[in-house]
Parts: structure tokens; sequence; C-alpha cells
């Protein structure tokens, strides 16, 4: 039997949204069907330079921004 952790609560561009436990940044992009080769990502505060995506954790309750680059002019 497999157990699923519960689903936690954190904040994504101002707006609460809940996830499955134990994502990482590269994680809650892919969940979130964002490209991430077009963002930008803050976690609590703090720049989370791609290269360390896949081994920084979203925990409960953190505060994310995820800005995307538009060109254009």
């Amino acid at each position: 039997m497999t157990v699923t952790p519960d689903p936690i609560e954190t904040v994504v561009n101002g707006d609460a949204v809940v996830i499955p436990a134990g994502k990482t940044v590269r994680e809650l992009l892919d969940f979130l069907g964002v490209r991430p080769d077009r963002v930008a990502v803050e976690l609590n505060r703090r720049i989370v330079h791609q290269r360390d995506w896949a081994q920084t954790p979203v925990e409960r309750g953190a505060q994310v921004e995820i800005v995307e680059f538009v060109g254009g002019g």
C-alpha cells in the first residue's frame, strides 16, 4: 500500500494554492503547468536559482512568486 502525504497550502503569486506535499520548486512549476525556461522564482522572499530548483523543497505556508519573462516592446 502506498501512503500519500496530505496536501499542503502555499501562496503562489498572492493566491492560496493547495499542492501535494513534498514538492520541490521544479515539481511545483510542473504541477502548475508553468514553462520553467520562461520564469524566475522567489521562495519566501529569496530568489531561487534555476540550478537549485530540483533540490529546493516547497513547504507548508511557503510564499512563492513566479515571474514570467515576456518578450516584445
